[in-house]
């Protein structure tokens, strides 16, 4: 399934059969392989550096109105049923569906054509210090729909005195040639949202909005992440004919000058950046694995993730609500030069993604930030009119939750006037010859300098490299003695900086890197994380659990 949540009651829904037939005529001829999905290319021996096209296809028995949801396609896909295509989606880390009307009972084939090459056309999709894979990376649905079905439920709470309102969104989409009559109604917490008597017209979607009052509700935290089913129910003709469910969580994030606060309560922020990537399975993880890495990263008194750099899963998304791990989520950009960032489709593609993950991630209550272009041309007047302009778009679409954008450690950045909360990416004792505690408050000082008004600075990423296995009595560069020198001293001079709101460790896991990083990233990996790519511990894991448990 796309979430690890029951999302409906009434709509038949189901995930085709794990192994899809696959071919890559550029490397394979005409022959056949069998792939699982989720799961990406590389996996499979003959597959593991192929970049160009490959194609998926399946055979299904369906009837009537069928939607196919895709949770991930890495990098472009084509979708055809039966050799007609249905849609075109760019983009490998949101979700895209399509609707395929009136089957006629019986066989019907699915093939999607994937290709994950790079080009002028591709702004976000370039080389980089993360491996961006091939294939159907997220599960695949398949759902029965009627005449008219709920599209999307958007459910925001907000405190008001001693009770909480819920902000509903609720869209209905019609299949059918005729005005409908429908009714609509929304339950969470005990409170109900009632439409009645709503004209939805042939081939259209309505757009309903309102909202619900509660009271006596349990709030959602990292300590008590208490979740309430919200379920929205479409009534046609007096009987209930389709529904969707999701979980939201009552919290309250704001700031006070440089403090985050939590339902009123200092947060105070000690977390990892963390890429999709398990040796074994690329980016495509199980979700056994998703909980392995949650459960280690709070066992090591973490509270939260950064989803490094695009947005993730939203099964892992689900577990962090489940868990009570706080969640920084961002649109897909990392390193991007002016130079990049002026290619035409840069900014119509950026957007997109933004509203793909707003509207797809937006009821997750472990999300507290939205963020942006990690280390981009934010230094130039230019790139600093994108990073605006995209600051802006994330306000429209949840003015809900704060934004930020992990900066790079320069003193030169334009953006920090736009930001909610300020971020930098700060490497003392690794990238810089300096002193942790002076280096760090001096850019801690900088920053806020050029900010109208205090606000919460975090480290969105410090740390430094290691090769698992590779020790030495000296602490030379990448021995594990070296990376835990250095995680103790730049993590007691972060944390120890009472004006300073918070860090996020990089990384958790090595993780691959394109094979043009070879020369900067010994094993073609980022070999930053305080575990190997298969989650062994290197160890730096012990120094930054006895300093998180300890601050």
């Amino acid at each position: 399934m796309n979430r690890l949540i029951t999302t409906h009651a009434l709509r038949k829904t189901c995930e085709p059969t794990l192994l899809w037939k696959f071919t890559a005529p550029e490397v394979l001829d005409e022959e056949e392989l069998l792939l699982p999905v989720p799961g990406v290319w590389e996996t499979h021996p003959r597959l593991g550096n192929y970049r160009g096209v490959g194609i998926y296809s399946k055979e299904m028995t369906l009837a009537g109105n069928v939607r196919f949801v895709f949770g991930g396609a890495s990098f472009l896909a084509r979708v055809c049923l039966d050799g007609k295509e249905l849609t075109q989606h760019q983009g490998a880390y949101t979700a895209f569906d399509c609707v395929a009307e009136d089957l006629s009972w019986g066989s019907h084939t699915l093939t999607v054509e994937v290709d994950n090459r790079f080009g002028e056309d591709d702004a976000l999709h370039v080389p980089n210090d993360y491996y961006i894979y091939g294939g159907l990376n997220r599960p695949v649905t398949v759902e029965q729909l009627g005449s008219a079905w709920i599209r999307s439920m958007r459910a925001v709470p907000k405190k008001q005195g001693r009770l909480w309102k819920v902000a509903l969104q609720i869209e209905v989409v019609s299949l059918s040639d005729e005005d409908q009559v429908i009714d609509v109604e929304t339950r969470v917490a005990g409170g109900e949202r009632r439409w009645k008597g709503k004209q939805l017209h042939a081939r259209e979607t309505l757009v309903l909005e309102g909202g619900l009052a509660v009271g006596g509700v349990q709030l959602w935290s990292p300590e008590t992440p208490n979740l309430y089913k919200i379920e929205t129910v479409l009534w046609q003709e007096g009987t209930p004919a389709d529904d969707l469910i999701d979980r939201i969580g009552f919290r309250e994030l704001t700031t006070e000058g440089e403090k985050l606060l939590l339902n009123g309560q200092p947060l105070h922020l000690k977390g990892f950046n963390r890429h999709e990537d398990y040796a074994a399975f690329g980016c495509a993880i199980p979700e056994a694995a998703m909980v392995q890495d949650i459960q280690m990263m709070k066992e090591l008194g973490c509270n939260c993730v950064r989803s490094c750099h695009y947005p993730n899963d939203p099964r892992f998304l689900d577990l962090c609500d489940q868990y009570g791990l706080l969640v920084w989520e961002e649109g897909h950009a990392r390193g991007l030069s002016e130079a990049q960032m002026r290619n035409p489709h840069f900014l119509p593609q950026s957007e997109a993604c933004l509203r793909e993950m707003v509207a797809q991630h937006i009821n997750h209550p472990c999300i507290f930030t939205w963020g942006i272009l990690n280390e981009c041309a934010d230094n130039t007047p230019f790139g600093a009119s994108c990073y605006a302009a995209l600051f802006r778009l994330l306000r429209e679409l949840d003015p809900s939750r704060p934004v930020t954008t992990a900066m790079l450690s320069r003193q030169e950045s334009l953006v920090i006037p736009d930001c909610d909360l300020i971020s930098m990416n700060l490497y003392p004792c690794w990238s810089v010859d300096a002193d942790c505690n002076a280096y760090i408050e001096d850019m801690r000082a900088w920053a806020q300098s050029k900010s109208e008004a205090p606000k919460p600075f975090i480290v969105s990423e410090i740390g430094a490299g290691a090769i698992y296995g590779f020790h030495d009595m000296n602490h030379a560069k990448w021995s594990e003695e070296r990376q835990a020198d250095i995680l103790r001293e730049q993590l007691e001079a972060v944390l120890g900086n009472p004006r300073i709101a918070g860090v996020f460790l990089w990384q958790f896991a090595d993780c691959r890197v394109d094979d043009s990083w070879f020369g900067a990233r010994p094993k073609t990996q980022n070999n930053k994380g305080i575990v190997d790519a298969y989650r062994r511990p290197k160890l730096a894991w012990q120094v930054v659990k006895d300093i998180f448990n300890t601050f």
